[in-house]
């Protein structure tokens, strides 16, 4: 016990796995990929997965760590977050319970895995008695907006995201609104950088489809570029102000994306890190 156990949800976007799993491949003790066995997403949606993409993967895993777990993770009485927690809780029993519990999307690329393994390790003492000391470890997401002919639109201000626990008690995808540890820790999530088809479809069947006014958002996303990013504001898709500006950086690829972004202006400040996790300690310690 005690491991880094990785799991993924793979869907319509299961492409993007090809980018996510090698970044995190060498840290995992183990990776679990979640599929559902009828190919169909949270909202009931069918997908297809080209056989290339297995034999890429069986090819990539050259230590044995990466299986994947087929079950009917779709439930036509629920709605696409309750199915999608459903499958979180369904993904980590299979994963372990015991360990440390890391959920990651396809479109979720970890900038220093080695990094956020290291902060879980500090702290295998929560994994003693998981149940009665839940816990949760967030970082920080660079959220892309945008692609343009020679770099990228992103949302200028990080905010924070759950990817690991030591007990899976889901309620609002990987939230299990207990205890949260906050670490300088970056992933960059391919959220907006699609086609618009690609759009549509994500917002068509993630979690929060029945939240999101599609044609709304998309008429302002299709105004916008390089050349006028700086005069649009509150652009997030549920509630608008939570993303308040864009950036932009130079790159056409995600690696080239990765190596161009300013870490340290991104990484929030010590001092702010360290007063988030004080609230979150003072404000469970009587819980």
């Amino acid at each position: 016990m005690k491991e880094i156990r990785v799991g993924f949800l793979m869907s319509y976007d299961y492409k993007l796995l090809k980018n996510s799993i090698p970044l995190v491949y060498a840290e995992a003790d183990s990776i679990t990929i979640a599929l559902d066995e009828n190919l169909r997403t949270w909202s009931g949606e069918k997908f297809e997965v080209e056989d290339s993409f297995f034999e890429w993967l069986k090819s990539f895993d050259t230590k044995d760590k990466i299986s994947i777990y087929r079950d009917n993770f779709y439930n036509a009485g629920l709605n696409a977050m309750e199915n999608e927690v459903r499958e979180r809780k369904m993904l980590a029993t299979k994963m372990g319970i015991g360990n440390w519990l890391i959920q990651i999307d396809s479109d979720e690329y970890f900038v220093d895995f080695k990094k956020f393994t290291e902060e879980l390790k500090r702290r295998n003492k929560y994994l003693k008695d998981p149940k009665k000391n839940q816990i949760q470890i967030a970082g920080y997401y660079v959220n892309l907006y945008k692609y343009t002919e020679d770099g990228i639109l992103y949302i200028s201000e990080p905010r924070n995201q759950k990817f690991a626990t030591n007990y899976p008690g889901y309620v609002t995808g990987r939230n299990t609104k207990k205890r949260v540890i906050y670490i300088p820790n970056i992933v960059i999530h391919e959220c907006l950088s699609r086609s618009e088809a690609e759009i549509r479809t994500k917002f068509s069947n993630w979690g929060h489809s029945h939240q999101v006014d599609i044609e709304g958002f998309l008429e302002k996303w299709r105004k916008i570029d390089v050349s006028n990013y700086e005069k649009f504001e509150d652009l997030f898709y549920l509630e608008p102000e939570k993303w308040k500006s864009l950036s932009y950086v130079k790159g056409t690829s995600i690696s080239e994306i990765s190596r161009n972004l300013n870490y340290p202006d991104l990484i929030p400040s010590r001092w702010h890190i360290q007063s988030k996790n004080f609230g979150q300690w003072f404000k469970f310690l009587f819980k």
